[in-house]
């Protein structure tokens, strides 16, 4: 394999939505490759380089198969590199760096899990689930007594 630029291949991975972005991150103090803090996003990476990257709230470790030839469809960028995570419910990355499990729900189900059917408890939602609905704003206002 002959090598690439870090950066670049973030971004022919899709672990990155753009290359300014995986300059971002190197520059941050967010990759590391073998266990060493990357300095530059022109760092050359090689097959069988471990990349350790904090992004979207999380820690990914990445082993380096391929080097990217083109930003291409999720399915392809996968075969790039093999997801070393040693937790459990590890699950592939989509593109905007969200978990694939979180985003699809089966029918019938609601994201709020334990809390109920109409989600947690009126005055709290989960961090990240978005604006509050009607309903949602409502019963908020009715707990904070406002009219």
């Amino acid at each position: 394999m002959t090598p690439q630029r870090l950066d670049k291949w973030l971004w022919f991975a899709r672990i990155v939505k753009s290359r300014s972005l995986a300059q971002k991150l190197v520059n941050g103090g967010h990759v590391r490759v073998n266990r060493d803090k990357a300095q530059a996003p022109a760092k050359a990476i090689r097959h069988g380089d471990v990349l350790t990257i904090a992004v979207a709230n999380r820690i990914l470790v990445l082993k380096v198969l391929a080097p990217g030839t083109r930003r291409g469809p999720a399915p392809e960028a996968r075969l790039l590199y093999q997801d070393l995570d040693p937790s459990p419910n590890a699950s592939p990355i989509s593109d905007d760096g969200e978990d694939e499990d979180e985003n699809t729900a089966s029918p019938g189900t609601t994201k709020a899990g334990p809390a109920g059917r109409d989600g947690p408890a009126p005055g709290r939602r989960e961090r990240g689930s978005g604006r509050p609905t009607k309903r949602q704003r409502r019963q908020i206002d009715r707990l904070t007594d406002k009219a």
